[in-house]
């Protein structure tokens, strides 16, 4: 099967003039405008008819809409060592935020007692987008049940400049504050992010309904 060429049957040029917009790293001309649920069934049926493997190991690809491909042919994937081999493989060629956000495998949910070591070395790593999948990954499998409060040092720790990776970190901040509020105010009382971060991760806060009003309020004095 060509799957570029199926990929440009399903084309919408709107929907990929919107996209472009959105993904300034993202070259134009490789933005061809497939939406999310056609790519569902088309991974589902690469998946069932045995091609599926063949697409993931073809590394890199050209287009977004293959990488789009790829990360949900991957996050469908339920055993846990060949989720975390193909993530491995692929985090290297992640160059937007968009295509890190949708890499969810479902098996690293059901495998989060061994999952934690990586997510700590992809926080640490040099590339930005896995340093941006850690923390994304920290922030959906750590803040509830099995949230320990030397986690957020993990998150506040990384001293980066780029703009989607401290987005990121606001975010999880934002999402601690939500479900870890005693432990992840401490962060803003004594301040220990970058500004732009602290009040980033403030905004996203008191914009979210899961944060009480007596909490928005306090928040609001913290701002720097």
């Amino acid at each position: 099967m060509n799957i570029q060429s199926r990929l440009y049957e399903l084309r919408d040029e709107r929907y990929a003039d919107f996209q472009r917009r959105l993904l300034p790293t993202v070259k134009p001309e490789a933005v061809i405008g497939v939406r999310t649920p056609m790519l569902r069934r088309f991974a589902k049926e690469l998946r069932q008819s045995g091609e599926a493997q063949v697409f993931l190991d073809a590394l890199p690809h050209r287009l977004f809409d293959e990488n789009q491909l790829h990360v949900l042919i991957l996050s469908a994937e339920g055993d846990y060592e060949t989720a975390l081999r193909e993530v491995e493989c692929f985090l290297p060629y992640i160059d937007n935020w968009a295509t890190c956000d949708q890499l969810v495998p479902k098996a690293f949910a059901r495998h989060r007692d061994r999952l934690f070591g990586e997510v700590v070395r992809w926080t640490k790593s040099e590339a930005e987008y896995t340093i941006r999948f850690g923390i994304k990954m920290l922030m959906s499998h750590y803040l509830d049940d099995m949230f320990c409060p030397e986690m957020p040092h993990l998150v506040a720790a990384v001293r980066r400049e780029e703009y989607y990776i401290r987005m990121m970190q606001a975010w999880y901040f934002a999402t601690a504050l939500a479900k870890q509020w005693e432990v992840a105010i401490a962060f803003f009382e004594t301040p220990t992010l970058d500004v732009w971060t602290h009040n980033k991760a403030i905004q996203k806060a008191i914009e979210s309904y899961r944060v009480s009003d007596d909490h928005k309020s306090y928040l609001r004095t913290l701002k720097r």
